[in-house]
């Protein structure tokens, strides 16, 4: 049931309780009519409001046809007889399909593993030791020959800086 048809049913009882209270509080004085009367128009007018919402509830409520969830999708639409005896047919045939696939088909035997394992042929890792030592050996040829880049960079430009100032004397002379 949506949210209309619970808002109809509520509203309806609502008007028909207060009708009552209106049409039940009279007394024999002739001042109280028309508040009876008006009760009793509330209260009809409440009455047909709650018949209106329980028709449009049992309308809007269709049974689906049995058997699987997907006929009955959770966005609120649903599917009309036709389609949902069309979709049941269709799982139903793709049922069959797919039984008859896993009945037929017969599951390959797995291989037997060998009863001794392959013979190792690649060597040993090294041990910590000797890595240890060719990682400070490798940080020792970096030094190196960084210091060696540097000292060569240094004498690159000593050499352009006397040859600049050479250049700089025989233009003076």
């Amino acid at each position: 049931m949506s949210v209309h048809h619970g808002t109809l049913l509520c509203l309806g009882l609502l008007l028909m309780i207060s009708g009552a209270i209106m049409a039940f509080s009279y007394s024999s004085s002739p001042t109280k009519v028309p508040l009876m009367v008006l009760g009793i128009f509330l209260g009809m007018g409440g009455l047909s409001l709650v018949v209106a919402g329980v028709c449009m509830a049992k309308k809007n409520f269709q049974v689906g046809v049995p058997g699987h969830f997907l006929l009955h999708p959770p966005t609120g639409t649903r599917f009309s007889p036709q389609q949902a005896l069309a979709i049941q047919r269709r799982l139903d045939r793709i049922r069959r399909e797919i039984s008859t696939d896993a009945v037929s088909t017969l599951p390959e035997p797995e291989p037997s593993l060998p009863s001794t394992p392959p013979s190792w042929t690649m060597e040993p890792p090294p041990s910590y030791d000797t890595v240890m030592k060719s990682q400070e050996h490798g940080e020792q040829i970096n030094q190196e020959q960084s210091q060696q880049l540097n000292h060569e960079h240094d004498v690159q430009q000593h050499f352009e800086h006397t040859e600049c100032m050479n250049q700089d004397n025989s233009q003076e002379f």
